[in-house]
């Protein structure tokens, strides 16, 4: 699934892509029951980080760190949940879950939420509210970048 979303990627019809970094692709979750929940998808398709060349994973770590503070400087949430899993899809994929003071059953990890409540029609973004959710994340990745040396 992840490859076939990198596809739609490089082809310009994957409509939660944010932005292109040097290890990978930033992309919106398709649901956001988690406002602003966004994955980093892997450029080179290994199942496990010790498989990357060291210099690339150093870089991929670093990169899902800067999304990360995107993700909480673009959506203010009181927390962020990091997940790296491989369980059901073998390509290497971040996800991050921004987690805000309002979520459904906040003391459950977002696997312990029933698939019916996470994938939810109204968990799904509207095409305007997902363009604005774009654009706030990119905006901070671009700032982050910026003032990386």
């Amino acid at each position: 699934m992840i490859c076939k979303r990198i596809k739609l990627i490089k082809l310009k019809r994957n409509p939660y892509f944010v932005t292109e970094l040097k290890t990978g692709y930033v992309v919106l979750g398709d649901y956001q029951l988690f406002r602003g929940y966004a994955l980093l998808l892997c450029k080179i398709h290994k199942q496990e980080l010790h498989q990357l060349p060291v210099a690339f994973r150093k870089q991929f770590l670093w990169e899902m760190a800067l999304v990360a503070e995107a993700v909480y400087r673009a959506f203010r949430p009181i927390r962020l949940n990091y997940e790296l899993l491989g369980n059901t899809d073998h390509h290497l994929h971040w996800h991050i879950f921004p987690r805000h003071a309002n979520d459904p059953l906040p003391n459950r990890t977002v696997w312990n939420i029933s698939k019916k409540i996470r994938f939810s029609k109204r968990t799904k973004p509207s095409k305007k509210t997902l363009e604005i959710y774009k654009i706030q994340l990119k905006k901070e990745l671009d700032r982050l970048i910026k003032k990386t040396p």
